[in-house]
């Protein structure tokens, strides 16, 4: 997980627009913000994302 993708969840979780399990619903919120990293790393990593959100852990 790149640094860039790190921001773009946190300012996600920062709007309360979603919850954050919501997959489908955060990566529409990060297209419509021009976050389009975070919409690839969730296609391609969900695994990942999940943890990151769990834990914190990269």
């Amino acid at each position: 997980m790149t640094e860039k993708v790190k921001e773009q969840i946190l300012a996600i979780r920062d709007t309360g627009l979603t919850n954050m399990f919501d997959l489908n619903a955060v990566q529409r919120l990060a297209n419509d913000r021009g976050m389009y990293e975070l919409v690839v790393f969730i296609e391609e990593n969900r695994g990942s994302y999940v943890r990151f959100i769990l834990t914190g852990e990269e």
